[in-house]
């Protein structure tokens, strides 16, 4: 078993956050779909929430991809941030390990500093700027 994809709702800024992310990432979004480019018979929504993304994807590994959507409050929908998740990276060497934490903990809140740990791995983790919860753990077997 493999972890696929890791979906995420924001509250209107998902373009933002995944620019973001594909600056760290380098790698092109495998879709990206607005509203507006999906019939939704019955349904109107403003010219702003028409250009919010209703799905997005992007490979961050051989087998895995990030993807979101924005959550539209005149749909109904509001997005409540939790603390019962993160997004778990496993790099294969410590400069990958501190550059994918350095990376994406700018602006964020570091919880532990990449570090040896006492169960044998290299690990970190904290919250993006964008309130993400995001976890480094490299192996102790992997230097």
């Amino acid at each position: 078993m493999r972890l696929n994809s890791i979906y995420l709702n924001f509250a209107g800024n998902t373009e933002e956050v995944f620019l973001f992310y594909k600056s760290i990432f380098k790698r092109d979004f495998d879709s990206l779909v607005r509203f507006k480019d999906m019939p939704m018979p019955g349904v109107t929504l403003s010219q702003t929430d028409e250009e919010k993304i209703m799905n997005i994807a992007l490979p961050i590994g051989n087998h895995s991809a990030l993807m979101a959507s924005d959550a539209l409050e005149s749909l109904g929908q509001k997005v409540v941030q939790g603390n019962n998740f993160y997004i778990n990276l496993s790099p294969e060497t410590k400069p990958e390990a501190d550059a994918l934490f350095d990376a994406l903990s700018a602006g964020g809140s570091i919880e532990m500093a990449m570090a040896d740990m006492p169960w044998g791995d290299y690990f970190g983790s904290f919250k993006d700027k964008f309130g993400i919860g995001w976890m480094i753990s490299l192996p102790s077997k992997s230097d």
